[in-house]
């Protein structure tokens, strides 16, 4: 069968610029997907640069095989958590690189895939692992904790202001075994919609799948690792699509870009801590109105951008 991309990556043109792509440059992409946004900053210099491709999900990495084969040596893959993303740059020579990239959140293969249990829009078992070999899935939370606890998963991770209702619901409803079934039961909680183009289910399948897969946990780390591959002038860009990613990335990025990180109430520095970053901009930047059209699910997107001093 024909290679076919099925993912669309979201601002090429943004990304490319922001890691300002040298030739014969050294980059990591965290979460390399269809491999879509490697492309582009392999074709960006001349020569071309090289790529270290780092994703969780084994479907993932097949399709990036696929995308980049034609770039041989020059486009390493590694089935691995970004957030160990320091030891695989040292394994494969790439310590001091000139830009990591975090492009955040899922992939449309991954929700167009039912058997992999992302989606509410399609049956199939719950599941929503990006490693499904590893760790509890969503129909172990689901069926099995608490309602307090997952009224909090719910209510912290999806912002969802129903999510005491939610959360009693689906004990009531258990055994639930997947996707669709969980979406009637979410929405069935949340009563009649007001006016959303989002489906009633869209805060809780974030949450559980957050949860899952230690998203956040995961980014906090990587960031903080993605620091120390980069080598002095290398540019650390990340793109978030919901509030929570957003507020991590500006928050670590603000962070590493003072001198001082004390309370603002300490008449003195006495943190010890110095900058290893500056803000290339203080903006964040968003998708055109023409990319949107063409694929509105770049509509959530905020690219940050931060360099290593």
């Amino acid at each position: 069968m024909a290679w076919k991309r099925v993912h669309t990556p979201v601002m090429e043109r943004e990304v490319v610029n922001a890691l300002g792509v040298k030739p014969g440059g050294r980059y990591v992409d965290c979460n390399i997907g269809d491999g879509g946004h490697s492309r582009a900053i392999l074709t960006a210099a001349e020569p071309s640069p090289r790529i270290l491709g780092l994703d969780l999900d084994a479907d993932a990495i097949e399709a990036a095989s696929h995308e980049l084969a034609s770039f041989g040596s020059g486009a390493a893959l590694a089935e691995a958590n970004f957030a160990n993303v320091a030891d695989v740059a040292r394994e494969h020579g790439f310590l001091g690189a000139d830009g990591v990239l975090f492009d955040l959140g899922f992939s449309s293969r991954q929700i167009e895939t039912p058997s992999r249990g992302f989606s509410f829009l399609r049956e199939a078992r719950l599941d929503m692992r990006f490693d499904p070999g590893t760790g509890e899935s969503a129909y172990d939370v689901v069926n099995t904790y608490a309602e307090a606890a997952l009224a909090g998963i719910i209510f912290g991770l999806g912002e969802e202001r129903a999510s005491r209702r939610i959360a009693g619901a689906i004990v009531r409803n258990r055994p639930i075994e997947t996707t669709t079934e969980l979406a009637r039961v979410v929405a069935m909680a949340k009563g009649r919609p007001r006016r959303s183009r989002a489906h009633p289910a869209t805060r809780t399948f974030q949450a559980l799948r957050m949860h899952v897969n230690g998203e956040l946990e995961n980014l906090e780390q990587g960031l903080e690792q993605a620091i120390e591959v980069l080598g002095p002038g290398g540019r650390l860009v990340a793109i978030s699509y919901h509030s929570l990613e957003d507020r991590l990335v500006k928050r670590t990025l603000g962070r590493e870009a003072a001198d001082c990180v004390c309370p603002p109430a300490m008449p003195q520095c006495v943190c010890g801590h110095s900058a290893r970053l500056t803000l290339v901009s203080r903006r964040v930047v968003r998708p055109s109105s023409d990319e949107v059209k063409a694929n509105p699910r770049s509509r959530s997107a905020r690219l940050r951008v931060a360099q290593k001093i």
